[in-house]
């Protein structure tokens, strides 16, 4: 586990949007218990590599030798212990949270089997499907289509009006000449 300044550091590196509100720190909190878990893992693997007999070490171990692979051993562990207790202790916060949030138990259950949610992108139409279930970014993007097919008929348009009054201004001179 990193000292106690670590979250003092760790909140001036954090995004604005993890520090919005009392669930967006938890949810950061968790991210942050992932990576520690991952690390426990690594602590785990180093640790009983050091226990090996050092004649199996292979050279791109790069372990220590004789006395230092002890002391090694040690400090490893003691990490190790370190983040399992700052891993447990983030979990219950973060059961805490959720308690005292009073968040309902069927937002944290699974849906049902079979359950489809509804379409949060772009996606395609399911075929023999009449309604329109679009996300908010499929709705973006046919709205900018039209306003792309719209943008292209008006510059048509003008176009199409400068080409009929230049042609009427060279009629209208022709004539006069």
């Amino acid at each position: 586990m990193a000292s106690a300044s670590a979250p003092e550091q760790h909140q001036s590196e954090i995004d604005a949007i993890w520090t919005t509100s009392r669930t967006a720190r938890q949810i950061y909190a968790l991210g942050e218990v992932d990576k520690d878990i991952t690390r426990l893992l690594e602590l785990a693997a180093s640790s009983i590599s050091l226990l090996t007999l050092p004649q199996t070490d292979s050279p791109e171990d790069n372990l220590p030798q004789g006395e230092e692979r002890s002391e090694q051993f040690v400090l490893e562990v003691s990490e190790y212990f370190e983040r399992l207790d700052s891993i447990q202790g983030a979990i219950r916060s973060s059961l805490a949270h959720i308690r005292h949030s009073r968040i309902a138990p069927s937002a944290i259950n699974a849906p049902p089997p079979g359950f489809i949610p509804p379409s949060l992108g772009v996606g395609l139409p399911s075929p023999g499907s009449t309604s329109t279930n679009r996300g908010l970014q499929e709705e973006r993007v046919e709205r900018d289509a039209w306003k792309g097919i719209l943008e292209a008929l008006t510059r048509i348009k003008e176009a199409r009006d400068r080409e009929k009054a230049a042609d009427a201004a060279d009629e209208k001179a022709s004539m006069q000449t």
